[in-house]
């Protein structure tokens, strides 16, 4: 019973019962045939909603974590530099992986709650007049602030600085549920995991490599065994895999693929936002404030909410858990106690949005917060009264 209460967390994410069900299948011989016709379309569902014609997808069998590494390890080299910004807990690891990789990471400062400084950026890799800088690594969606930032501003500040860097992107709680544009904003690598805006389990990593980026894997001198995407590219010219796959999720990942084309791109992403929308609504009804400092870096897949001076934000999601058997999201990092996350992102709707604001009220008035019952409630379905506008179907 405790387990029929969607999720609030900004992954895993709900899965749909289509979903499950496709990865619920019977053991399948992954050097056969059939395999290859589940491999190939769930590349081609990816890259399709990567919004790229040139994009090589791969799908290995770990976290999106896995996918950082496979970015970095196939196109870089010892002692190899590379930049990015630090304004939440996901990119503060993704430095920490590049500098237990032997990188020399240089480290723009950007307060918890701000977007990625796309001037900053520019204005280092001016500097870098010997381009000793070998790629600008960016997180689009910082899942633990709920911030979004401009990754077209930051390759425009690369093309400004005239510098050759590979651009590499974590948009692991974005791509899916977040427009993402591969080829015009000219991605490098973008890095996500199926249990975000694919809504399948945790289990795939799965990352997009330009051709600059295939290009670079032949001098780049990091180990790697078990990522090596040479491996890979391989396998899959012939329909198969080097080492075992997660042939079920793969295959929910096809049937997943399929759903968000079904629905069209510009529908996900407007569903993301009107249900965003709403639980903003309520928060600003409960006289709180996002950890996001301005609109334009509210995310619309994950809002961090920020509680009173003195209260502990964890008891929310303890009570939530413990009571209603709710599951947010806690504050990481810097944010850690100051912060709870409603994570509003893949399989959900607008009816079910409703429900987690409903509990988080009922926890904070547990918990002696002077929220009145149903005023969030309220002012989400406000929101939530006026549908969201359907696009024509885009299957791009």
């Amino acid at each position: 019973m405790l387990y029929q209460n969607p999720v609030f967390i900004p992954g895993p994410t709900n899965i749909p019962e289509v979903i499950r069900k496709a990865c619920d299948m019977p053991t399948l011989d992954h050097r056969s045939n059939q395999f290859k016709d589940i491999l190939h379309p769930a590349r081609e569902g990816v890259r399709r909603i990567l919004k790229s014609q040139q994009a090589e997808v791969l799908l290995l069998t770990a976290s999106g974590t896995g996918g950082w590494e496979t970015a970095i390890t196939n196109t870089l080299s010892a002692g190899d530099r590379v930049v990015i910004a630090r304004n939440g807990m996901f990119s503060h690891r993704w430095i920490d992986m590049c500098e237990r990789h032997g990188l020399a990471v240089t480290v723009i400062e950007t307060p918890w709650g701000e977007g990625l400084p796309a001037d900053r950026y520019e204005e280092v890799l001016r500097k870098d007049e010997q381009h000793e800088i070998k790629a600008v690594l960016a997180t689009h969606n910082e899942t633990a602030t709920g911030v979004v930032s401009d990754i077209q501003a930051i390759r425009a500040a690369m093309t400004a600085a005239k510098h050759p860097a590979l651009l590499m992107v974590d948009g692991v709680s974005s791509i899916g549920s977040m427009d993402f544009r591969f080829d015009e904003w000219e991605v490098d690598i973008a890095v996500t995991g199926s249990q975000k805006g694919f809504m399948l389990p945790v289990g795939l990593a799965i990352v997009g490599f330009s051709p600059k980026a295939i290009a670079a894997v032949e001098t780049a001198n990091l180990p790697r065994t078990y990522f090596d995407i040479r491996d890979m590219l391989k396998s899959y010219a012939s329909g198969g895999y080097p080492y075992t796959p997660a042939v079920g999720l793969m295959n929910g990942l096809k049937v997943a693929c399929d759903i968000l084309l079904e629905e069209g791109l510009d529908n996900v992403f407007h569903r993301h936002r009107h249900i965003a929308d709403g639980v903003r609504a309520a928060i600003e009804a409960w006289g709180l404030e996002l950890c996001a400092k301005q609109p334009e870096w509210y995310s619309n897949t994950v809002s961090a909410i920020r509680t009173p001076a003195g209260f502990d934000a964890t008891k929310i999601v303890t009570h939530a858990a413990d009571v209603y058997h709710v599951a947010f999201g806690v504050g990481l990092g810097e944010v850690a106690g100051k912060v709870f996350r409603i994570g509003h992102l893949g399989s959900l709707s607008d009816v079910m949005a409703l429900s987690g604001i409903a509990t988080a009220e009922m926890c904070m008035r547990d918990l002696g917060l002077d929220i009145p019952l149903g005023k969030g409630v309220a002012a989400a379905q406000e929101v939530y009264r006026q549908p969201a506008e359907l696009e024509n179907r885009d299957a791009a």
